[in-house]
């Protein structure tokens, strides 16, 4: 760290890491972009496939038409919202823990275990790790090392060594 609070990257370092948050914020993006624009979308079916230990939750959040419009709004919201912010490195920080979150739900809600059978296909066979559980990690460690601070609007914003 420099005495300015920042980390030190070198420049492979800030490359890779830059390039980790505009394609893990182009994910968000486009996801959400897909989902806003499909008339016929909604959570609703992932949600009464939830199995696990919070599956009442999230079945009893799709059994209730209020909760659910809500669910679909912050759902798709959230994945446009985040996913500029880290594209465009504004709110880093604020997106990195928001993604977090919602990657937390996702996992919640499906996890990779032995013995769940889900309807919805996965592209592989998982325990316990599976490839939302390595983006919500990426994604942490993109909470950790705010680089919306060195190239994004976040510099112009909070400056090199500001607080979000």
């Amino acid at each position: 760290m420099t005495n300015t609070g920042i980390k030190t990257f070198s420049s492979w370092q800030l490359t890779a890491l830059v390039l980790l948050r505009v394609a893990i914020g182009w994910n968000f993006l486009y996801e959400g972009l897909a989902k806003l624009t499909d008339p016929d979308w909604t959570a609703m079916g992932f949600l009464m496939d939830s199995k696990w230990i919070f599956s009442g939750i999230f079945q009893a959040m799709a059994a209730n038409q209020s909760v659910l419009a809500v669910v679909d709004f912050l759902n798709i919201w959230g994945l446009i919202l985040i996913g500029l912010g880290l594209i465009l490195g504004v709110f880093t920080r604020v997106a990195a823990i928001s993604g977090v979150v919602l990657l937390a739900f996702y996992f919640l809600s499906h996890p990779p275990m032995a013995g769940l059978r889900y309807a919805i296909p996965s592209e592989g066979n998982y325990l316990i790790v599976n490839k939302t559980l390595i983006q919500l990690i990426a994604v942490w460690t993109l909470y950790l090392l705010p680089t919306g601070r060195i190239i994004g609007i976040d510099r112009f914003i909070f400056g090199r060594s500001g607080n979000e």
